[in-house]
């Protein structure tokens, strides 16, 4: 196989995340691999990722923490190769790193300190990456015949067309989130061509819009940030949020973005960790001449209480607080605490840091993330039904899915 320069062990779509971290794991093993990459460079996503600090994995890695159709598949590969084990590459590379909020790694310096470890870790295991190389085809070999060969690839490689053969075929090509980083559907078409199963997909850690009266809401706010708690179909997270032209973005939105889907409300309360209604009508009677407005102005940003003001209690807004019924009050108090919106949608896969849904893991070998009814096919990444929550975790779910995928592959 050495001699033939078309022929492989192992090529894989994709020089992402997971595609970079399956090769050195198979080329590790002695396994000739090639990478396929359609950009013009490596690791795009990698590299603008964590406002170009990495957040590249958590001190706490659970199942909890990734939405599928089957929350047990993630365990196997998870529990292969942990956070520590990628920590210990990235000590090992005397990367400096950060802890920040919810124990999210960030590092010091730049995420190209990340990229540069994969592709060290790639040269020195002998792996070969091509830029600028688009799959134009591929297909399974004659199962009958001798060769151990199992695939055969159409690859466009600047206006060259090259004819590749591998035992093994590894898709890390990624999903329809961030277009403009490299983004498509192609691993889906693969995964249909072999007769494997998606699910429905969606835009994933994505920032809320509105078209109703909202959208005024959130421009006259753009560039307000502030500590909620926000919830979607019973799944709640207590994070910032930020209003922009558009709606509502920051972790907390991201966050609930994965568990919401078209036509459903969600819920912010704009008081995390206080009562609304003990604490305003507390206020009735030791703040009675001061407004509404002014005893707000003491937890919540002046601009938005005079939005809500005008949203909610604009009649009443010269009123001493001590003449507000506690009905009046009460009913301000409870949209503080329980404020339900209906977003028009999202954002869509434009600005979506992940793509929730995609091939169905019922298909796919949660030890070796092969496919089950197609020998030598693997799948990893984002490309599989599996999403992790903001935080690190999608890049844990890419290290080590691609780890599984490489000891085997």
């Amino acid at each position: 196989m050495a001699n033939d320069p078309n022929t492989y062990d192992v090529i894989i779509l994709g020089a992402g995340a997971s595609g970079l971290m399956c090769a050195l794991t198979a080329a590790q093993r002695g396994r000739r691999v090639l990478v396929l990459e359609k950009a013009n460079k490596v690791g795009k996503k990698i590299l603008m990722s964590g406002g170009g600090r990495c957040n590249f994995t958590n001190h706490f890695v659970e199942a909890d923490n990734f939405i599928s159709d089957n929350l047990h598949f993630c365990k196997a590969a998870l529990s292969r190769y942990t956070q520590w084990d990628f920590i210990g590459m990235v000590e090992r590379y005397q990367i400096p790193y950060e802890e920040r909020r919810h124990s999210q790694l960030f590092c010091l310096n730049s995420a190209k300190d990340i990229l540069n470890m994969l592709l060290d870790e790639c040269a020195n295991a002998g792996v070969e990456i091509r830029c600028h190389a688009d799959l134009i085809a591929v297909a399974a070999r004659d199962a009958s015949s001798q060769s151990s060969l199992r695939y055969q690839l159409s690859v466009n490689q600047q206006d060259t067309l090259l004819e590749l053969h591998c035992q093994s075929f590894v898709v890390a090509s990624g999903a329809l989130s961030i277009p403009t980083l490299g983004g498509s559907g192609m691993g889906y078409d693969i995964a249909k061509q072999f007769g494997l199963t998606l699910t429905k997909r969606h835009a994933g850690l994505v920032p809320f819009m509105f078209s109703d009266g909202m959208k005024q809401f959130c421009e006259k706010l753009s560039g307000l940030a502030l500590e909620v708690d926000m919830s979607a179909n019973k799944t709640s997270f207590t994070e910032n949020i930020l209003f922009t032209h558009r709606g509502i973005s920051g972790p907390a939105a991201l966050q609930v973005s994965n568990y919401w889907n078209p036509g459903d409300a969600i819920t912010i309360n704009l008081l995390p960790k206080i009562s609304a209604s003990d604490w305003l009508l507390d206020a009735k009677h030791s703040q009675a001449k001061s407004l509404l407005r002014t005893v707000l102005s003491h937890k919540l940003a002046k601009g938005l209480v005079a939005e809500l003001q005008f949203l909610w209690w604009q009649e009443l807004a010269e009123k001493p607080l001590g003449e507000y019924t506690d009905k009046q009050l009460i009913s301000i108090a409870e949209r503080l605490n329980n404020w339900v919106l209906k977003p028009s949608g999202t954002e869509g896969y434009r600005t979506a840091e992940v793509t929730r849904g995609g091939i169905d893991t019922a298909d796919i070998s949660s030890k070796t993330m092969e496919a089950k009814n197609q020998p030598g096919l693997y799948f990893i990444g984002e490309v599989l039904d599996v999403t992790g929550w903001l935080g690190g975790f999608n890049f844990q779910w890419a290290w080590s899915s691609g780890y599984s995928a490489g000891l085997v592959a």
